[in-house]
């Protein structure tokens, strides 16, 4: 009886040891996907394109935009706030690097949203949220739609009710700059 407990207890403690070696193992796997996941989402990986560059001081303004929230009875009303940084570019002609975000489906396109981050990305992974975008109007014939970023040159203007319809940021009369 000694001896078969004995030996109950020490099969007991062998599966306890493969049970702790599984889970150094798995906490090992988990922390390797992770890691190359943060790296992917930073711009580490080649395959994954990096909004990064995209960036510049116009960018920065509209990320500012943010919205103030009132109500009407109980109704929730949110109205596009405009800091001083992005109320300065209002009525400008700016200059914008960017992806393409189709607002209808074919292959040319005379109207459509612009982001940091292409399509083919995640729009909801990483970081921070929602990219900021801003909506385009060209000013001459449509474009062919790429997913390789372009650079737009246009005035930039505000809607006064983005709720009937348009984007709260614009960029009218654009022009692919060089």
């Amino acid at each position: 009886m000694i001896y078969s407990s004995y030996r109950i207890n020490l099969i007991a403690s062998s599966q306890l040891q493969k049970i702790k070696q599984m889970k150094q193992i798995i906490t090992a796997f988990a922390f390797i996907c992770f890691f190359i996941q943060a790296q992917a989402q930073i711009g580490n990986n080649p395959d994954v394109p990096d909004h990064t560059p995209m960036m510049n001081k116009t960018w920065d303004a509209i990320d500012k935009m943010a919205y103030k929230v009132t109500y009407n009875g109980a109704k929730k009303v949110y109205t596009p706030f405009y800091p001083k940084e992005l109320k300065a570019l209002e009525n400008k002609v700016v200059e914008l690097p960017g992806y393409m975000v189709p607002l209808h489906s074919g292959r040319n396109h005379k109207n459509f949203m612009m982001s940091v981050l292409p399509v083919m990305q995640c729009q909801f992974c990483g970081s921070n949220g929602i990219p900021p975008m801003v909506e385009v109007t060209l000013k001459g014939t449509a474009i062919k739609f790429s997913e390789d970023p372009i650079k737009l040159k246009g005035k930039m203007i505000f809607t006064k009710d983005p709720l009937k319809g348009n984007s709260e940021i614009q960029i009218i009369d654009a022009e692919l700059a060089k």
